[in-house]
């Protein structure tokens, strides 16, 4: 019988990089199918050289959505909260930098308070003045840092599922690698790019446990746009430096004097509902909403938990006071460089 000739290892390297190449143009061509199938639905905005898409909805006091890790805009929409909110105020979302339809240039950190600045900027530019800013997750460390940057350019916090006191974090060193330049580049379109691939549909699953994956999200959120390497790279950027930025804003909460509402679901598996406890008991005058049956993607079904705390925040504004302490018992329900203060360099186009 015959053998197969035994490969030499610069064999094996060869069939490796022919098995990379092949990786390589199968994500890049998924990647831009996805963005021709799904492509920006909403309006665009430039600040500073950078891309962001942007939703604008609704009459009356501005409220701001900034979103979560892994996800974008569109799943404020899929929450329904968005719809809700816009029956009474003026409701700015915009996909933070890398996510959605807005882009991450390269050569800076983009860390929360990068974020931060960038979306002072945005909103300034499309005449959205003083909002209550709404933070989800990882959009809570950036909302937190938009009302520490320019507290009195934020009328209040509703912080949602919030990661604010570092603790160690398995994912946190499971995502690092594909966050690390050109080592990343590599990964997000070779091993990690099929890792994430096989992943998302149980990543999905424990972010919304106990509750199913809703089809809205999966709709409005598909997985393909999920899965492309820009927002693979922002994903896991914003997941290596979350433990850092907690210990950087720490020390900073108890200066807050920005109406703040803490949210946070009581079986949220993803981060520890005791970390907005803590919260709450760090910040002055900050109320807390403890949603019983809910885990980290509380937004779905806490509509009541943050209209309430947008009221209250812009109530106390109207009075020119901070709010009281308080915390609510509620029932189940079914420092990096500033990209600089002008907008001048901002300008809009319409993508319909």
């Amino acid at each position: 019988m015959d053998h197969l000739p035994r490969l030499t290892p610069l064999g094996y390297g060869a069939l490796a990089a022919v098995a990379a190449i092949g990786s390589a143009l199968w994500v890049e061509h998924a990647s831009r199918e996805a963005e021709r199938h799904h492509h920006a639905p909403h309006h665009l905005l430039y600040v500073h050289g950078t891309r962001l898409h942007y939703r604008l909805v609704g009459e009356g006091p501005p409220v701001l959505l900034v979103h979560g890790n892994l996800v974008h805009g569109a799943d404020f929409e899929a929450s329904g909260l968005l719809a809700r909110l816009a029956e009474r105020y003026q409701v700015l979302v915009i996909d933070r930098p890398g996510f959605g339809h807005s882009d991450r240039p390269r050569g800076y950190a983009w860390t929360p308070a990068r974020q931060a600045r960038l979306l002072h900027q945005a909103a300034a530019a499309l005449g959205v003045h003083r909002p209550v800013v709404v933070g989800h997750s990882l959009g809570a460390q950036v909302a937190l840092a938009m009302a520490l940057q320019e507290p009195a350019d934020v009328a209040g916090l509703v912080l949602v599922s919030g990661y604010y006191w570092p603790t160690p974090r398995l994912d946190r060193w499971l995502t690092a690698p594909a966050a690390v330049p050109i080592l990343g580049d590599v990964l997000r379109y070779t091993t990690s790019a099929w890792t994430a691939r096989a992943t998302l549909g149980a990543t999905l699953r424990a972010i919304f446990d106990p509750w199913p994956v809703p089809e809205q999200f999966q709709h409005l959120l598909p997985r393909e746009l999920l899965l492309r390497p820009l927002q693979q790279r922002a994903t896991a950027e914003d997941g290596a430096r979350m433990v850092a930025q907690a210990r950087a804003l720490r020390p900073h909460y108890a200066t807050l004097r920005t109406p703040v509402t803490v949210v946070a679901g009581t079986e949220d598996g993803i981060v520890s509902p005791q970390q907005s406890v803590r919260l709450h008991a760090t910040v002055p005058r900050a109320r807390l909403r403890m949603v019983s049956g809910m885990g980290h993607m509380a937004h779905y079904q806490a509509h009541e938990q943050i209209l309430s705390g947008i009221e209250e925040a812009l109530a106390a504004g109207r009075q020119g006071l901070v709010m009281p302490g308080h915390v609510a018992a509620e029932a189940p329900v079914a420092g990096p460089t500033p990209l600089g203060a002008s907008v001048a360099a901002s300008h809009v186009v319409d993508t319909h």
